[in-house]
């Protein structure tokens, strides 16, 4: 176990990510996140980082955090939480597996290509509850795993937990209108509508990505994060200046600002994270509110830049059902969990049984929300 990912080096950590792995495991961000102040002891996030060796050769990790909260998980259990206070069960501190304050499934542990993904994953899982123990934790959640990660948690005795987000699917669209085409003519007016405005507005945008973007553009990009946390009761500035600073200095080549222009000064923006097959909608702010200047900025500019440049997939992050009449498709995730206390694990596995359920019977009517037809075979 490690208390900071400094102990590790970057290119031995970086070396274990494989097709499975999005740019929040790389240990660029993660590092970030700790060295910044973001996910650290005092702000609830204590590293317990989880690594196998073999020799000097790291063949195995996972980022892990003590918490004694949930905030900034996005997998709810807060419920738990009170109703094992309610019964005399100590709930906090656990055991958490995941990257802080992101909502993306990818790989949790990362395994060296040329080792049993399998057996070593299931290693760490074991390592992990041992650590529970040892530090009187209550449980170990695993939050966002692979599909594949999931099955070994589950042959593991984990009680694995089923949600809901909503991401679009490039369907090998050969232009925006193909992607259009799926809906019926009410629902493509209303897009059509809504993508309008901006032009009507004067608003125009644009995408920085890459060698565009610079530590000089955090200052924006946090104002715009703020305009966000700092509008809802709910909102909570997990990330510092210092972060979004560092990692347009050092991370760069994953990094994308969409920018809603209107007379030379930007009234919105989205900081997006991107791999060569994803992109990861983060944070969206405004200085001006405008109808549908979300959806451009947040939506339909992106779902265009997707299409043109092949990429597969764009998740939106947590929540968002408006997103559904606007392309974006429910998917389930999953997380694993180990209540020490067999009298909360029993009473977390009857909750999240009746949830798959009630999941699984909702699942067609999202679909049919999404109000999309099947994509047409392409005729060569």
């Amino acid at each position: 176990m490690l208390d900071r990912l400094g102990d590790v080096p970057a290119e031995a950590w970086d070396a274990l990510g494989d097709g499975a792995s999005t740019p929040f495991q790389k240990h660029a961000w993660l590092l970030a996140l700790e060295e910044e102040g973001c996910a650290v002891e005092a702000r609830g996030w204590q590293p317990r980082h989880l690594t196998l060796w073999r020799g000097e050769r790291l063949v195995a990790a996972a980022p892990a955090y003590r918490r004694d909260g949930s905030e900034g998980e996005f997998v709810f259990d807060h419920g738990w939480a009170n109703a094992a206070q309610r019964a005399g069960i100590r709930y906090y501190p656990k055991l958490t597996l995941a990257v802080p304050f992101t909502p993306a499934t990818g790989r949790r542990v990362l395994v060296a290509p040329d080792e049993d993904r399998t057996a070593l994953t299931r290693e760490i899982f074991a390592h992990a509850q041992d650590l529970a123990r040892a530090e009187r934790l209550s449980s170990v959640h695993v939050l966002f795993p692979t599909d594949d990660e999931a099955e070994v948690g589950a042959d593991a005795g984990a009680a694995v937990r089923h949600g809901v987000q909503f991401h679009w699917n490039n369907a090998d669209y050969d232009g925006y209108d193909a992607f259009l085409a799926r809906f019926d003519s009410k629902r493509r007016h209303q897009l059509r509508r809504e993508e309008r405005a901006a032009g009507e507005q004067g608003v125009t945008l644009r995408t920085r990505r890459g060698d565009a973007l610079g530590e000089g553009d955090a200052a924006l990009v946090h104002r715009l994060y703020r305009s966000t946390v700092d509008k809802f009761a709910w909102g909570r500035r997990y990330l510092h200046e210092g972060f979004f600073r560092r990692v347009l200095r050092e991370f760069r080549e994953h990094l994308e600002v969409v920018e809603a222009v209107r007379d030379g000064e930007v009234v919105a923006g989205a900081f997006n994270v991107a791999s060569p097959t994803h992109l990861y909608g983060r944070y969206w702010g405004c200085f001006e509110e405008l109808p549908f200047l979300h959806f451009n900025v947040c939506y339909y500019h992106s779902i265009r830049e997707c299409i043109g440049r092949g990429v597969q997939r764009f998740e939106g992050g947590a929540g968002g059902e408006h997103k559904v009449s606007r392309g974006f498709e429910p998917a389930v995730t999953r997380s694993l969990h180990w209540m020490l206390n067999p009298a909360l694990d029993a009473a977390v596995r009857d909750f999240v049984q009746r949830e798959r359920a009630a999941i699984e019977a909702e699942l067609p009517s999202m679909r049919a929300a999404a109000g999309m037809r099947p994509r047409a075979a392409r005729q060569e």
